[in-house]
């Protein structure tokens, strides 16, 4: 007989070695090159001011990079009347960018977990999703960052998370094909494992009632 094959077990993320930023001029030279290769003057009016302009949205738009997504979920409440049922924060916007076009990812995110013994305010999950919403991305990676986050640190029974978003990679270029529109989710937990949990938290997201009991 075959020995068990083991459980899998989630490895942990590598961290990342510190990066050398460049200086400030540095980066409005690389966007002064970038206009040139794009076929126009930066010298022009129009353009003088735009290298600073974009170092200025890049600083907003990257923002996670500088912030730990843990401290955000160290604030916990642990009165909570012995309260076990889902917990769920659905439609929050999200706003990434894709990795490989650093073009923009619009969408929703739908987060849900079962506390077990500690609960956390919901700005903070809100926040969650911004710090790692907020680096470049890919869908399925930034799907996962969340659920796990949450996942280690308030160890609920389960962890759900659902991430619907258009890629503009997708949709502005390439195939152009508007109005797709890209799910990933990771269930962790009970979401995983109890299908009564996890299709109470599809019915939720998806705005359809659910009954009270079910057999």
């Amino acid at each position: 007989m075959a020995a068990p094959r083991p459980k899998a077990s989630r490895a942990a993320s590598p961290r990342q070695a510190p990066v050398q930023k460049p200086t400030r001029e540095e980066v409005h030279e690389a966007i002064r090159t970038m206009i040139r290769w794009a076929g126009d003057d930066p010298r022009r009016e129009g353009l003088l001011d735009t290298p600073d302009r974009v170092a200025r949205a890049w600083e907003e738009m990257f923002q996670g990079y500088g912030e730990d997504p843990v401290a955000f979920l160290r604030g916990t409440f642990e009165e909570i009347e012995g309260y076990d049922e889902m917990v769920i924060l659905r439609d929050i916007r999200v706003e990434s960018h894709c990795e490989h076009h650093l073009m923009p990812i619009i969408g929703s995110v739908h987060i849900a977990y079962l506390p077990e013994k500690r609960v956390v305010g919901i700005s903070k999950l809100a926040r969650l999703i911004d710090v790692y919403a907020k680096r470049l991305q890919i869908q399925e990676k930034l799907t996962a960052q969340i659920a796990n986050s949450l996942n280690d640190v308030l160890k609920p029974r389960g962890v759900g998370v659902i991430v619907q978003a258009v890629h503009h990679c997708m949709t502005t270029r390439g195939v152009h094909k508007a109005g797709v529109e890209m799910v990933t989710s990771q269930m962790l937990g009970a979401f995983r494992d109890d299908a009564r949990t996890r299709r109470e938290f599809l019915a939720i997201v998806s705005g359809r009632p659910t009954r009270a009991t079910e057999s």
